[in-house]
C-alpha cells in the first residue's frame, strides 16, 4: 500500500512511477484540498488496478502504507515519526527550497536518510531543517542516491528501518529523463525535428 501527499501533477507522476516497479493493491490520496484529492484519486483509479481512495486521516493512511510519497508545497512539516510503521519508505519530494518542509526533523534524525545531492539537500531539502534544528549533521546521512545505485553503499540493511529519500531534484535526472523521452520518440517516429538555427 502507498500514500501520496499532494494531489498535483507531481503526485500523479510519482504514483505512476511507483506502480511501474511495485504492485500496488491500495493507494491513499491526501491533500488539504479534498476536491483535488478526489480528482487525482479518480484519475489514478482509471489508470491502475489498485483500489484508490481519498483519506482525511493522514496518520491512519501512512501507518497502513509501505511507501509514503510527499510532494506538497508545505512550509511546516506534517509527517511525524509516530505516524509511520517500522519499515516504511518515505520519498520526500516537495522540499526544493529553504522555506519548504514536509518531514519532522525528529523523524529525519531517527531514520536512514538517503539524499540525491548532499550539499543541495543540506541547503534546501528536508535535511536542511534537521540540520538547522541541530538534530542531525551531514555525517548522519547514510548515502547519496548515486552511491547506493553504484553499490558503494548498501540500501536498507534492516527491514524495520524507516528509510527517507530526500529528493531536491538534480540536473542529471532531468537530462536522463530527456534522453529517455528522445529515444522513445525516435523509436516511435514521433516528434518534430528542428534545426538549431530555427530556434533563434
Amino acid at each position: 500500500m502507498a500514500t501520496v501527499c499532494g494531489a498535483g501533477v507531481q503526485g500523479r507522476a510519482q504514483i505512476q512511477a511507483l506502480a511501474r516497479v511495485r504492485e500496488l493493491k491500495r493507494v491513499f490520496v491526501f491533500d488539504k484540498d479534498e476536491g483535488r484529492a478526489r480528482q487525482l484519486a479518480g484519475t489514478l483509479a482509471g489508470e491502475m488496478s489498485a483500489d484508490v481512495g481519498v483519506v482525511r486521516d493522514l496518520a491512519e493512511a501512512v501507518r497502513k502504507s509501505d511507501v509514503c510519497i510527499t510532494c506538497t508545497t508545505a512550509r511546516r512539516f506534517f509527517l511525524e515519526k509516530h505516524m509511520l510503521a517500522p519499515g516504511t519508505f518515505v520519498a520526500a519530494v516537495g522540499a526544493d527550497n529553504p522555506e519548504k518542509q514536509e518531514i519532522d526533523p525528529q523523524l529525519m534524525a531517527s531514520s536512514m536518510v538517503v539524499v540525491d545531492v548532499l550539499e543541495q539537500c543540506a541547503t534546501i531539502g528536508d535535511l536542511h531543517h534537521a540540520l538547522t534544528a541541530g538534530v542531525m549533521t551531514t555525517a548522519d546521512v547514510h548515502a547519496e542516491l548515486g552511491e547506493v545505485v553504484a553499490g558503494k553503499k548498501p540500501g536498507r540493511t534492516n527491514p524495520n528501518d524507516i528509510t527517507i529519500f530526500d529528493s531536491t531534484g538534480m540536473a542529471l535526472q532531468d537530462v536522463a529523463a530527456a534522453a529517455a523521452v528522445y529515444t522513445r520518440a525516435c523509436d516511435l517516429g514521433r516528434g518534430l525535428r528542428v534545426r538549431l538555427g530555427d530556434l533563434t
